[in-house]
């Protein structure tokens, strides 16, 4: 007989995921605890905001909290995320812009590989 450990995530008496391992569990589960505060924090704003949207817009905010401390000046970004962003904007400009052959051409062409020095 096999045994297997399994974490769920219960929210109101309702079982609202299941994982198989702990830390997964618990970094759901706060980032639900972060939303359920982004919530109360919406509610007693002046925003109208429809509960539906409400509630996607906090779950996305908590499941981006590296990126909105990151937006807010709250925390520094990583470096190799901010390289990976200025790839991904490089290649979005790229995308965007008129296509012309010599462009294409850069774009697709493989790098030659550099001639050994070594004698």
């Amino acid at each position: 007989m096999a045994v297997e450990s399994r974490f769920v995530v219960i929210r109101q008496g309702v079982e609202v995921e299941t994982f198989m391992d702990k830390k997964a569990a618990d970094e759901y589960d706060k980032m639900l605890d972060m939303a359920d505060s982004l919530a109360e924090m919406f509610e007693a704003s002046s925003f109208n905001i429809d509960e539906k949207v409400r509630e996607e817009l906090c779950i996305y905010l908590a499941k981006n909290r590296e990126d909105v401390l990151v937006a807010l000046q709250a925390k520094k970004a990583k470096p190799e995320t901010a390289a990976k962003k200025n790839v991904t904007a490089s290649v979005e400009t790229v995308n965007s812009t008129d296509s012309s052959p010599e462009i294409e051409a850069k774009v697709k062409a493989p790098r030659k590989a550099k001639a050994s020095t070594n004698k």
